[in-house]
């Protein structure tokens, strides 16, 4: 009789807790197709933000379901549908494609030129190399010049103080991240941190805190620290443009508020949702923007930041061996 009233009692508390389990989508194209539909739609962060109706899109996409014949026509299927959000941060993975978003920086001028700042009149041959920083001193030594192409390159603060002293002599310095598609936010919070005299608030994150597609958190402060280090207290400038993405938008957010600093270039690519990923019944992986980060002012960074000098590539001084970018930079620490 104890043992019967065991099972009743054990399976009474387990009734309750399977009844409130998500439901699991079967591995079929339209089982795939809800579950993907229904990760966005409960966890991605940008869906206001962008005025997006979400509800419309799977109603126009469940329609052509019907249609696919083949894993490689639902996979593109399934891409085309998340890039309806307009998102860089957004991929699916398969075994044979990801999918991606491109004309958040497609529609832009490059307002770079690998070439050009390789020639004498900037890197030249003899340029320093120190875990993913290339340096010299250009305008006949005045200003310092580094290029960092991804935050996906780590660095010491060992690294940073050989570099500042290197450049001991300088007026300024100049920091080129265009075409730095991003990588580590802690590599671009701690490259923010060599140019602040103090801990400054330089940016704000939220997190979903529901289903619902304005349900988020308060604010949370990000900090910068100062680095005790390595210091740089004279003028840097920032170089951008649209493919400066990721963590190099929030390096760049953070840089607007150090107080030597200036953002020269063309308006950053943006990408401020951090990303995570799930899974599909079938086994591919979701990557979208689960937590938006802000500004100063608490705006969304997702669309890019403004320089203080928007200046393009000019193809004349392109053709005359100028990068009209740096040249302006080194106007201004002149």
């Amino acid at each position: 009789m104890k043992k019967y009233l065991l099972i009743i009692l054990f399976t009474a508390v387990l009734l309750p807790s399977c009844m409130n389990e998500p439901i699991v989508e079967p591995n079929t194209y339209e089982g795939n197709f809800e579950s993907l539909w229904k990760i966005i739609d409960t966890k991605y962060c940008y869906l206001d933000y962008k005025h997006i109706n979400w509800d419309s899109i799977h109603a126009a996409y469940k329609l052509k379901i019907d249609t696919v014949k083949t894993q490689f026509a639902f996979f593109d299927l399934m891409g085309s549908m998340l890039n309806e959000l307009k998102d860089g941060h957004v991929n699916l993975y398969s075994d044979f494609n990801e999918s991606r978003y491109w004309k958040w920086y497609t529609d832009y001028p490059d307002n770079f030129s690998l070439a050009l700042i390789n020639t004498s009149r900037y890197l030249g041959n003899n340029y320093l190399i120190t875990n993913g920083f290339n340096y010299a001193k250009i305008a006949n030594g005045k200003v310092g010049y580094i290029y960092y192409g991804s935050f996906e390159d780590n660095f010491s603060d060992n690294n940073v103080a050989y570099m500042m002293n290197y450049f001991s002599s300088c007026r300024g310095l100049i920091i080129d991240v265009r075409n730095n598609g991003g990588g580590s936010l802690s590599n671009s919070s701690q490259l923010a941190s060599y140019f602040f005299k103090q801990e400054t608030i330089t940016g704000y994150i939220e997190h979903k805190t529901g289903d619902a597609h304005s349900d988020f958190s308060a604010p949370l402060a990000m900090k910068t620290i100062a680095n005790k280090n390595a210091q740089w207290q004279r003028p840097v400038i920032v170089l951008t443009n649209r493919l400066a993405f990721s963590a190099t938008n929030d390096f760049v957010n953070r840089m607007t508020q150090a107080p030597n600093a200036l953002i020269v270039g063309d308006k950053t690519g943006g990408g401020g949702g951090l990303p995570i990923s799930s899974e599909l019944p079938n086994g591919w992986l979701v990557r979208f923007s689960a937590s938006p980060m802000l500004n100063i002012a608490k705006q969304n960074i997702e669309f890019g930041i403004e320089p203080d000098y928007l200046v393009s590539l000019s193809a004349t001084d392109q053709a005359n061996g100028y990068d009209t970018i740096i040249e302006k930079a080194i106007t201004l620490i002149k």
